[in-house]
């Protein structure tokens, strides 16, 4: 295959003599339709016009055939058609219009934006597609570069504040700009943007205002304005009053919407006291530009002169708050104090004062009309209510409408009326190992009337309990007290409860005191102090045994307990049914038995009826029950002297009731109402008796073994707490 380039060239082959034989044919891109061929003598033509930018070139194939046989000649071949360019297309500006900005007094040269326009034709073709450009319109302020389409600056101090927009209008040209060339064009609009290069300016020198006297605090009373014409941010203005005249009765603020100064009232005006203020007010800018810090300062002073006018004003009390005391049930109609309203304006009016009926304590005090005193109407009492608030009204003769209001505090003061009180607890515990001087309990007191400033409270044991005491009350001096120990230790076995008076003293006048009484119960603790057990139970535990030690021991006693009653329960009723064996005379069922009977109260172990028969007693004459063996008591205290005629006649009736059949059981007690003449005893009743229980000795109780050796130290201690105990 051949490859051809062809520009609209005759197409001939080497087998073609010119006969008519060999036929030419076309085919491949734009075959027919953009190119033709002939088929005789293979000229090939261009049917239509051809665009470079459309297509820049076209492959075709060519062949020669036998027009008879249709038969290929020659291998096909193929060529290519390249369009050829000419300068057909202008620059294009495919980014316009365009949309710039550059500050404001930029220096000379300073970037403002870069254009690019865009040439269809063919670069590396002649000059079809360099572009040139240049400014139309828009000089002396831009220029742009030709070759890169920069703009720049081109005066310098451009200000924004006599011109902002420019509209610049750019060409580019093909050809590198030569004569014929093509050219497009765009816009440029360029805008100055603001900078600070302008202080704030006030219009005019002095400001008048009016305002009244009755204008509110923070209410606005003017307002004033500085001119910046700078725009946004470097706009926005800063006032402040210059310290003088009216410094500390106003204040200016700026309006964010408006950059207007706003004079407000911060103390209240009276026209009568000041009729005129006069102050200076300055305007600066917030945002200041270093660049432009040689051209001056950035801020501006007006004058302000400010005229009060009168107004019909209320009455004015001498105090904003009035407070005032009295005593608690003071007498109706005791003044307790006084308020005082003035008309401040010209030709003053006459003050009128009356209570406002809404508060709460109208119908406990009145105010004279004319004089502003105040009384009490009822009785007071501190204890209900401590403190009074309420308010009086003050309004003008003149005019009625016109009205102050002002607030006042009355404090109860308190008369001391209610003694003090121990504070809780009532109750507390001592170790029975307490130690004299010990501190078992912190009190204080308390008072219902109000304690004023250095009220002090003093303890002290009652005179009644100040004899031998077994606990003491101490004084802190700092309104406590502590509850002191006397003894070396406590025990609960004789006595739990300990009852201690005590009198605690105010030092208001008239002097109040009460006696309280603490209850101290007497505890179990351990070495350290702490308490074990309260419970009165608790005594007769065996030392040393747990609880569950000891719950076995009494589960077990039980027990035993339940199989003797058992036993004798069974026993019982055996014998019971025995001696119910014969009804016909229940007297000769009288069974000996060897157990030993409950005295007179027992009637279930025998029949005592049967003992009491006569006719038994005469059938046999003898005892029927066991006569006891002689009891060896310990350590017998030897008898008293002169006692012969008493010792005879109890033997003697020792004698009769042990051959009398019809005596009671020898475990029966018997009293005997006898008293010999000349007896040293006098009697025998024991509420006399010389041997009294303080005199009888318990130690020999030790020599009967380890188990009564508790018992022996209980009564000995029993002994010694008869003779120590005093309260």
């Amino acid at each position: 295959m051949k490859r051809f380039d062809i520009h609209f060239k005759h197409l001939h082959s080497d087998l073609d003599k010119g006969e008519g034989t060999v036929k030419y044919t076309l085919s491949g891109d734009g075959a027919g339709t953009v190119f033709t061929i002939d088929e005789t003598t293979g000229d090939i033509h261009a049917i239509r016009s051809l665009d470079r930018e459309e297509k820049p070139f076209y492959t075709l194939r060519a062949q020669a055939v036998d027009i008879e046989t249709r038969k290929p000649l020659e291998p096909e071949s193929e060529f290519i058609i390249k369009v050829q360019d000419i300068n057909d297309n202008e620059p294009k500006f495919l980014d316009g219009p365009y949309i710039a900005s550059v500050p404001e007094m930029s220096p000379v040269g300073a970037y403002v934006l870069q254009v690019k326009a865009t040439d269809a034709d063919d670069p590396t073709y002649g000059n079809s597609a360099r572009v040139v450009y240049s400014i139309l319109q828009g000089q002396p302020y831009f220029s742009i570069d030709p070759k890169t389409g920069v703009i720049r600056t081109a005066l310098p101090n451009m200000d924004r504040e006599v011109k902002e927009q420019y509209q610049v209008l750019i060409q580019a040209k093909d050809m590198g700009g030569q004569l014929g060339g093509l050219a497009g064009t765009t816009i440029v609009n360029i805008t100055l943007t603001d900078v600070n290069d302008n202080p704030p300016r006030f219009p005019k020198s002095i400001f008048h205002l009016k305002v009244p006297e009755s204008s509110p605090i923070g209410s606005a009373i003017g307002r004033i304005r500085a001119v910046d014409p700078d725009f946004g941010q470097n706009a926005e203005i800063e006032y402040s009053i210059v310290p003088g005249d009216g410094g500390n009765l106003f204040d200016i603020v700026t309006d964010e919407n408006t950059q207007e100064g706003v004079l407000k009232l911060k103390k209240p005006l009276d026209f009568e006291t000041k009729k005129a203020y006069t102050f200076k007010v300055e305007a600066s800018n917030l945002h200041l530009d270093h660049r432009f810090h040689s051209a001056g300062p950035f801020k501006d002073t007006a004058t302000v002169k400010i005229s009060v006018l009168d107004v019909d004003e209320p009455p004015v009390f001498s105090k904003p708050l009035y407070t005032m005391e009295v005593y608690e049930d003071t007498p109706v109609g005791t003044i307790i104090g006084a308020v005082t309203a003035q008309d401040l304006d010209v030709g003053s009016s006459a003050v009128r004062y009356f209570i406002d009926w809404k508060s709460d304590g109208d119908s406990y005090f009145t105010i004279d009309a004319t004089e502003g005193t105040i009384s009490t109407s009822e009785l007071l009492d501190r204890e209900s209510t401590a403190q009074y608030n309420f308010s009086i009204i003050a309004s003008k003769v003149s005019n009625p409408l016109l009205t102050s209001r002002v607030n006042i505090l009355i404090n109860v003061l308190d008369v001391n009326e209610f003694p003090p009180e121990i504070s809780v607890p009532y109750e507390t515990a001592v170790c029975e190992n307490a130690k004299p001087g010990q501190i078992i309990q912190i009190v204080s007191a308390a008072d219902r009337d109000l304690s004023p400033a250095g009220q002090q409270f003093s303890f002290k044991l009652s005179p009644e309990a100040s004899i031998k005491p077994n606990f003491t009350v101490r004084d802190f001096r700092n309104n406590t007290a502590g509850i002191e120990t006397r003894r070396n230790g406590y025990s609960r076995r004789q006595q739990e409860l300990y009852f201690l008076p005590v009198v605690i003293e105010d030092s208001s006048y008239p002097v109040q005191s009460s006696t309280n009484t603490m209850t101290i119960r007497v505890c179990r603790c351990d070495s350290d102090g702490t308490v074990l057990s309260c419970n009165v139970e608790a005594i007769f535990l065996p030392v040393g045994l747990s609880t569950g030690a000891l719950i076995a021991i009494l589960l077990c006693i039980v027990i035993l307990l339940a199989i003797v009653v058992l036993y004798v329960a069974l026993r019982r009723q055996k014998k019971k049914d025995t001696l119910m064996t014969s009804k016909e005379d229940i007297r000769d069922n009288v069974i000996h038995y060897d157990d030993e009977g409950g005295g007179e109260e027992d009637t279930q172990a025998f029949d005592i009826g049967a003992l009491r028969n006569p006719k038994v007693m005469e059938d046999n004459k003898i005892r029927r029950d066991i006569k006891p063996d002689s009891l060896c008591l310990p350590r017998q205290r030897p008898p008293v002297e002169d006692n012969a005629d008493i010792r005879d006649f109890i033997n003697q009736r020792l004698q009769e009731n042990d051959v009398d059949p019809t005596a009671p059981p020898y475990d029966s007690l018997v009293t005997y109402a006898y008293e010999g003449n000349g007896s040293v005893a006098d009697s025998l009743s024991s509420m006399e008796s010389l041997t009294m229980e303080a005199d009888q000795d318990y130690t020999y109780l030790t020599d009967w073994g380890p188990p009564f050796k508790v018992l022996a130290d209980m009564f000995g201690e029993e002994e010694s707490y008869n003779t120590d105990k005093v309260t």
